[in-house]
């Protein structure tokens, strides 16, 4: 998320149906994370989430993303309470954020 856009456009959020949902970022997150794309500029992406989920599990990374993106709880406070590593939080935070504008971004064009 860039300094100068204050809030994810994630449905939840803005209420404008053209947005991802929070549960379209995470089937993705999920979906990249069991199938890393191999011949990707951001298939890091890919294979960090799929150390991530395999360390923590669904659930605390789903809590994750949606703190971030439909809160908008600072990536590293994301994780509190859910026993993930901030640095894990960070990983999970940019990630779902550059997801969910790929998705806006195929939803526009």
């Amino acid at each position: 998320m860039s300094d100068s856009k204050g809030l994810y456009d994630v449905r939840e959020r803005t209420g404008n149906p053209e947005h991802a949902s929070v549960d379209d970022v995470v089937e993705l997150v999920f979906e990249r994370a069991q199938h890393p794309r191999t011949d990707h500029h951001d298939g890091h992406l890919d294979e960090q989430m799929a150390t991530v989920v395999d360390r923590y599990g669904t659930a605390p990374v789903r809590t994750v993303i949606h703190r971030v993106l439909v809160d908008g709880t600072p990536f590293r406070t994301a994780t509190q309470d859910l026993e993930v590593r901030n640095v894990d939080g960070v990983r999970i935070g940019t990630t779902a954020g550059q997801f969910l504008d790929e998705l806006n971004a195929q939803d526009d064009g």
